[in-house]
């Protein structure tokens, strides 16, 4: 792919992703031909609802899709596909309560205040590739991932100012984004534990959210570097939250590479483990129904980790090392990085004490996600 072809991918995905958090109708052009209409269910109106139906023609085929793990938890009958479509004509309501049953459907933070109303006896097949996409668009919006999928017919007759997306640039976007990441500034930033710093940003096509690289010392890139990939929490970092380690992994990752005497600290935006800050704060509320991390983002409808790690290659490639001796207790992230063709010459355990708060949330970790805790 080509750097033009990426920032188009980018740029075009980027926009129907902010369309669907505006809770607007976004057209999807299949690769097959035909088209869909798409909507993210958490932002759903019946006003939107209603014009994407009488657009489509009140179509039989039209559909709430769910991720597999989701659509487990409300009861719907499996497909055996990761994707579940449930048609709009088994939902129990009428308008205008059919907008609200799709987004409490969606959103596992109300299973308790909506009791689930499942199981559903009639759901479609294999649902087409574009459904798929759909929640995967509702994904990088850092939406719940659940939309509305409406195939179009022929000759349907549009608005002139709705915004179209192509499967295609859906399906390549993670790729483009990582693959345009550039940097776009550097500062000399001395920092608490390590004076002798410097803060570089990344910036991918579609315009942010940007990535960060904390270079520490002068490491020598002929070397592999001692590094660490540090996903971004609000809640830890800045807050100083008890029910994580994050901030401390941050601040004690920074005085290892020191005192080790340079290296780099990747500050990835990926909220969350990849499902944003919003998500995470209702996968809290899940954990404090005594869910546990993976448990409580499975129940979302994300997978247990929804990060990639290409970036962080891009970015390592773009300050010049190729390869790292890893500051992490995560295997995913030593495989991950070496998928994305980068050398995990060794691997640097890095762990702190429990806490009260986060004893259980660590166990969860070594348990069920194989931390080396």
């Amino acid at each position: 792919m080509s750097p033009l072809d990426a920032e188009t991918v980018a740029l075009q995905v980027d926009r129907a992703a902010h369309e669907m958090r505006r809770g607007r109708a976004v057209l999807l052009q299949l690769e097959a031909g035909g088209s869909a209409l798409i909507c993210a269910a958490e932002t759903l109106s019946e006003t939107a609802l209603a014009l994407a139906l009488g657009l489509a023609g009140d179509k039989p085929e039209a559909a709430l899709a769910l991720t597999a793990q989701r659509a487990a938890v409300l009861h719907i009958m499996p497909t055996g596909y990761d994707t579940i479509l449930l048609p709009l004509a088994e939902l129990p309501v009428a308008p205008p309560e059919r907008a609200a049953l799709i987004r409490d459907l969606a959103d596992a933070s109300r299973d308790l205040a909506a009791p689930l109303r499942g199981p559903y006896q009639r759901r479609l097949g294999a649902a087409p590739a574009g459904a798929a996409l759909a929640i995967k668009l509702a994904k990088i919006a850092y939406l719940l991932p659940a939309a509305l999928y409406i195939p179009l017919p022929a000759g349907a007759v549009l608005p002139p100012l709705l915004t179209a997306v192509p499967a295609a640039a859906i399906a390549a976007y993670d790729e483009a984004a990582a693959e345009s990441l550039v940097q776009v500034s550097q500062a000399r930033l001395p920092v608490a534990d390590a004076e002798d710093a410097r803060l570089y940003a990344f910036r991918a096509a579609d315009g942010g959210p940007e990535h960060f690289a904390l270079v520490i010392g002068q490491p020598d890139p002929a070397q592999p570097v001692l590094a660490r990939l540090h996903s971004e929490c609000f809640t830890g970092d800045l807050l100083g939250s008890l029910r994580c380690d994050c901030g401390e992994q941050l601040r004690g990752a920074v005085r290892t590479i020191r005192e080790a005497g340079g290296g780099v600290l990747l500050y990835m935006a990926q909220e969350g483990r990849g499902i944003g800050l919003v998500n995470k704060l209702r996968a809290y509320q899940l954990q404090d129904q005594g869910f546990d991390t993976v448990e409580a983002n499975l129940r979302i409808g994300y997978a247990a980790d929804e990060r990639w790690f290409r970036p962080a290659a891009r970015m390592l490639e773009l300050l010049g090392f190729s390869a790292v001796r890893l500051l992490t207790n995560n295997p995913e992230k030593v495989s991950g990085l070496t998928d994305a063709g980068v050398i995990v010459a060794e691997r640097v355990p890095h762990k702190f004490p429990a806490n009260s708060h986060n004893e259980a949330y660590l166990a969860t970790k070594k348990k069920r996600s194989g931390h080396y805790l």
